[in-house]
């Protein structure tokens, strides 16, 4: 692999890690001000699971493009459908 594309890696790979923690916190930032707290939790898992594995590439300075690939996809999904998932967890743990 060349150099520019290993760049491209450890940029992309520390973006999903950095977004994936931020968008952690700041869930269980807004349960603490009134949020519904089993849906923010739910939708927090997969957030939190690339989280920890991308602390671990960091600590180890290991990559792979599985990562940002997986990543990528996982939060435009969650994103695009987070307000429709997060109404129908609330209406089925209410």
């Amino acid at each position: 692999m060349s150099e520019k594309a290993d760049r491209y890696l450890v940029l992309i790979s520390k973006i999903i890690f950095f977004y994936s923690i931020f968008f952690v916190v700041m869930k269980v930032i807004s349960m603490f001000q009134g949020a519904w707290v089993i849906p923010n939790l739910i939708l927090s898992l997969p957030y939190l699971v690339f989280g920890l594995v991308g602390g671990y590439m960091v600590k180890y300075n290991k990559y792979h493009w599985a990562y940002v690939i997986a990543g990528v996809i996982m939060i435009s999904i969650v994103r695009y459908y987070e307000v429709e998932w997060m109404l129908q967890l609330q209406e089925r743990f209410s």
